[in-house]
Parts: C-alpha cells; sequence; structure tokens
C-alpha cells in the first residue's frame, strides 16, 4: 500500500504529537525517524525546522539547572571534569585524523562523551552545520554506548566495591547522557545518585565554553568567518534567569520540560530525514571510533578515581 503524501504528513503529525508523552525517549524518537525514513515516510520540509527546535530546546533546557547546586560542588568534581574534557576531546581529535574519520562526525562523537552526549551533540551540530546524517550517527553511538553503561556500571562497580562517592564520581565522568548517569547512580546508592547529579550537572556546563570555542575553529565556507552560537549566550542567559529569580521556580520547570520534549522532536526530525546512502557514509569507523573514546575515557577515569591517582 502506498500512502498519499496527505496521509504521509497527517501519520507524522500524530507522531509529532506523540513526542510529547513521557514514554517516548529521545532514543526511540531518534530510531522511530530513522525507520520511517527508510521506510519512505518521511517529508523533506520538516527538516528546515530541525536547527531551530535544537537551539530553543537548548535555551529552554537552561532553565531546568541548577546554577546554585554547580557553585556548591566540591573542587574536586569541577577538577575532574576539566581534565576529562580535555583528555576526551584531545584524543577525539586524534582517533578522527587516524581513522580518518569526518570531522563534524568526528567532532560531535566528540562532544558527546566529553560532556553530555545527546545534548552536547544538539548544542554543537548547529554550531558547525552539521549535517542529518552526522548528527544521527553521532546519537546513535551515545545512545547504544549509554545503554551499555546504564547495565554494566553498577555491576563493575559492586564487584571492584567501589565506594558511593568513588562511583558518582566515575558515572558521572564516564557515562554519556544525564539520565544514564542518573539512572546508574540511584541503582549504586543515595549517595553515588547525589554525587554523580552534581558532577554530571559540572560536566554539562563545557557545552558553553566548548561550543564557543568549536565555533572559532570552524569557518562559515560563505565568508571564512567563525560562526557565532548566539543561541548559546540565551542558553546561559536562562540559567541565570532561573537562578536570580527562584520565585518563577514552577514557571521555569514548565519551559524546561518543553525544552526536554522539544529536543525529542528535534531528535525525532533529525532521524526522519537519514537515508541509507547516508548510513554508508557515515562509516564503520565512526563507531569504532567512539567506543574506542568511550572505553578510553571509562578505563582511565575508573584508574585514576580507584587509585585516587
Amino acid at each position: 500500500m502506498v500512502l498519499t503524501e496527505k496521509q504521509i504528513n497527517t501519520f507524522l503529525g500524530f507522531v509529532l504529537i506523540a513526542c510529547f508523552l513521557p514514554f517516548v525517549s529521545p532514543a526511540i524518537a531518534l530510531v522511530s525517524g530513522i525507520i520511517l525514513s527508510l521506510l519512505g515516510i518521511k517529508n523533506g520540509k520538516l527538516s528546515k525546522y530541525t536547527s531551530l527546535s535544537l537551539k530553543t530546546s537548548i535555551v529552554l533546557l537552561g532553565f531546568g539547572m541548577n546554577l546554585s547546586q554547580v557553585i556548591s560542588a566540591s573542587k574536586t568534581g569541577f577538577y575532574n571534569t576539566t581534565i576529562s574534557v580535555l583528555f576526551v576531546m584531545f584524543f577525539g581529535y586524534l582517533f578522527t585524523k587516524l581513522l580518518r574519520v569526518d570531522n563534524k562526525t568526528g567532532t560531535l562523537i566528540s562532544v558527546g562523551t566529553a560532556i553530555c552526549g545527546g545534548s552536547a551533540i544538539a548544542a554543537v551540530s548547529p554550531v558547525i552545520n552539521a549535517k542529518h546524517h552526522q548528527i544521527s550517527f553521532a546519537l546513535v553511538v551515545v545512545f547504544v554506548l549509554n545503554a551499555v553503561a546504564l547495565i554494566i556500571f553498577p555491576i563493575i562497580g559492586h564487584y571492584f566495591n567501589l565506594t558511593q562517592e568513588t562511583f558518582g564520581n566515575w558515572a558521572a565522568i564516564a557515562i554519556h547522557d544525564t539520565s544514564s548517569v542518573v539512572g546508574a547512580g540511584a541503582t549504586y546508592g543515595t549517595k553515588a545518585l547525589e554525587i554523580a547529579t552534581t558532577v554530571k550537572l559540572i560536566r554539562a556546563l563545557w557545552i558553553i565554553p566548548l561550543s564557543i570555542v568549536i565555533a572559532f575553529f570552524s569557518k562559515d565556507n560563505s565568508g571564512g568567518k567563525a560562526k557565532i552560537p548566539w543561541f548559546i549566550g540565551l542558553f546561559v542567559l536562562s540559567i541565570f534567569i532561573a537562578y536570580l529569580i527562584p520565585a518563577g521556580k514552577e514557571f521555569f520547570s514548565y519551559l524546561s520540560w518543553f525544552g526536554k520534549r522539544g529536543m525529542v522532536i528535534a531528535l525525532f526530525l533529525i532521524g526522519s530525514n537519514i537515508s541509507f546512502s547516508d548510513i554508508k557514509k557515515a562509516g564503520v569507523k565512526s563507531f569504532v571510533m567512539g567506543v574506542m573514546l568511550w572505553f578510553l575515557i571509562g578505563i582511565s577515569s575508573f584508574i585514576a578515581l580507584y587509585y585516587q591517582v
């Protein structure tokens, strides 16, 4: 049965509405978009809204970030995240060159591993003007490794009898997405959850300076000028507004919720524009790079925290 354009648009409209349902995760949205696209159920006109939805979602997510919690966090957490971010970005650049991975895909996988998975990829992709298949593949790598980490990290932690504090720091540094960090921390213990959430929040704030740095190293093809990520400035502003106006906490929580749901919609739009040729372009080397980076930060951070290096 061949669907008409009207039927496809109506179906996609219902899917976009479904993205607001709580059980539709970013991973589900991305995979659903990819499957529908490969089945030929897509609307090319929707792709022009992807960048706007990504940027808007990032700004709205800022209203849900607890700046006071970050400020009061330990210096050790800040030190660990700083070292880990710089460490991953350096080896990400190195692996991109050694494996001859596409530069933009390599950058997205690196920032996703270094900072906070899907959110970091979503924030940086408009800055470097990444294409749909580059964003999709980087997200797939992150989501797969996230799922694995959520299962095996608590098992490894118990096997080596890691303390709550050590596990919390390790999870926050070596697991990509915040949701998986929280899940692993909660599985391990209350103290581990508290530490993991705080340190992860510090790590997430690296989106701001790293996006700006990447912007200045990424040249606009039309004029050779750096592309300034102005939406990152709005993201910072939203964090400070939520911090300075505590009375608006309930309202800001709604804005943050819309940001999270908007991110789900954005990931569906990204997935819905991918094709078999795009998947082929990404190549096996990109996935190998993601796994190598994850193993590198996972093992090195474990050793450093376990032996208190």
